[in-house]
């Protein structure tokens, strides 16, 4: 549990937490499985909360929704949600269930049962982990199909001969894994997997589905790697005829992941749904991306994300180069409420300088500068100014003066602090003059230092037998006289 809670996130850590807690109200049982499991195993970054409850969670969804959840799809008939949680956090909510199929590939009947059943319908072992998340069972591991010791092997297994039958979308399913986590299919899956291609069950996928799948390679780190593992395969033109004529465009893909790379470094999350959407259909026409992207079954959310993204774009780069944000100020307080993802967009391939050069420095200066600004909080604080209105007016003014080039040494902000806030310095302490020494005399001695007084008792010197100088005797004793009797 420890390993788990220590790579998510704060939001994250935050989402689950808040879970939970709707879980414990609701008397259900709460388990995170699928990515999210597997992600922590194999040490990738976590991009979803997966949560599936044993019972009906349309109390839980409900309740988040109340706390300011987006809700960005919803199946009533599976009783399941995706949402948009406080700190874009990604999550998906459902009830545990079981899919029932009369024949391979029809569409199957759904019963609601217990988690173990949820697990083992999945589509493959690496997807069938989950941890508990109740009381009495917290950070318990379950794992009915093994999934654990593909995941060392680095394999991806389908559990069931007819897996790519029922869902002949798990063939593109299998690639993306296989592109992203550099894994590959172990050895009977490969069989399943080619004899599906023979059989030409890709032609069945439905364009949902498809969608589905390509919504996802959008969401992906990799995308490019998956996009070139379908077209070797022929998957592509399942997706879309139009965009394996065409050709994913592979150098705005790259132009945008490099942009998502510079702002990772930087502590940021761009959610980069729309700008890499938009680069893999760049080489198609404007009507034919509309078709395209018409037939893909998008949320309404990310379908006018896409469609408005250029746009939406061009009205940022108008309004950096014009008298609005002509000072450095202005600039950042517009920049720091722009969406990441057009301006993401807007450094990938705006060929305007002045728009792109504003938006460099906010990432690199700006939003640098204004982190750091608790330290000079602190600082202010310590010369004895107290918090309130006019030290966070001391503090911004400060923050405007670095926005111009000012303050900008550690060494100088006590010194503009103190002028901002009208703290006068403390008086230093006078220096103790000395005394001048008398001048001295011509070819007198300079005069001995007295001698310390001792701490302790004086001893008397020694006195030494008086000796006469060598050649001298000494003077004879007088004799002693008796004094006379009367």
């Amino acid at each position: 549990m420890f390993q788990l809670e220590s790579r998510l996130s704060p939001e994250q850590r935050a989402a689950m937490v808040r879970i939970q807690e709707l879980a414990a109200e609701s008397e259900a049982n709460l388990y995170l499985v699928g990515g999210a499991v597997r992600d922590v195993v194999s040490g990738m970054s976590i991009r979803d909360l997966d949560f599936t409850i044993e019972g009906n969670p349309s109390r839980v969804i409900h309740e988040l929704e109340k706390g300011g959840a987006r809700v960005t799809k919803r199946d009533d008939s599976q009783r399941s949600a995706e949402l948009l949680l406080s700190g874009e956090v990604d999550a998906s909510i459902s009830a545990a269930r079981e899919d029932i199929y009369s024949r391979p590939g029809a569409k199957p009947d759904t019963r609601f049962s217990t988690i173990m059943e949820d697990l083992r319908r999945r589509d493959f072992s690496i997807n069938a982990i989950a941890i508990s998340l109740n009381p009495n069972s917290r950070g318990l591991l379950l794992d009915p199909t093994n999934g654990l010791a593909d995941l060392e092997r680095r394999e991806i297994r389908a559990l069931s001969i007819h897996s790519f039958t029922n869902q002949p979308a798990r063939l593109l399913r299998a690639l993306r894994y296989e592109a992203r986590m550099g894994f590959k299919m172990e050895s009977r899956t490969r069989d399943w997997f080619n004899l599906a291609l023979e059989r030409e069950l890709q032609t069945t996928i439905p364009s949902e589905d498809a969608g589905s799948e390509f919504r996802q390679v959008a969401r992906e780190e990799r995308p490019a790697a998956v996009l070139k593992s379908w077209e070797a395969s022929g998957l592509l033109e399942v997706v879309n005829a139009t965009l394996a004529k065409r050709h994913p465009d592979y150098e705005a893909i790259n132009r945008i992941f490099k942009v998502r790379e510079d702002m990772v470094s930087s502590g940021l999350r761009p959610r980069l749904f729309a700008p890499v959407t938009a680069a893999i259909l760049g080489r198609l026409k404007d009507s034919e991306r509309k078709t395209v992207l018409g037939k893909m079954g998008f949320p309404a959310a990310e379908l006018r994300a896409v469609q408005e993204l250029e746009s939406e774009a061009l009205k940022i780069v108008k309004l950096l180069t014009g008298p609005k944000t002509a000072s450095p100020r202005d600039a950042y307080l517009f920049l720091e409420k722009a969406p990441l993802d057009l301006l993401s967009y807007i450094l990938a391939e705006s060929s305007n300088g002045k728009a792109v050069a504003k938006i460099r420095m906010h990432f690199s200066k700006w939003k640098p500068l204004r982190q750091a600004l608790p330290g000079v909080a602190a600082e202010l604080e310590a010369l004895g100014m107290e918090r309130g209105a006019k030290f966070d007016k001391v503090v911004e003014d400060f923050f405007q003066l670095q926005l111009l080039g000012r303050a900008r040494k550690p060494e100088d902000y006590a010194k503009i602090l103190r002028k901002l806030a009208g703290i006068k310095e403390a008086p230093k302490k006078p220096e103790e003059k000395k005394k001048p020494e008398k001048p001295r005399k011509k070819g007198e001695a300079p005069g001995k230092p007295e001698a310390a007084a001792p701490n302790g008792p004086v001893t008397p010197p020694k006195i030494e037998p008086h000796r006469m100088a060598p050649g001298k005797s000494a003077p004879a004793a007088k004799p002693k006289t008796k004094a006379r009797k009367k």
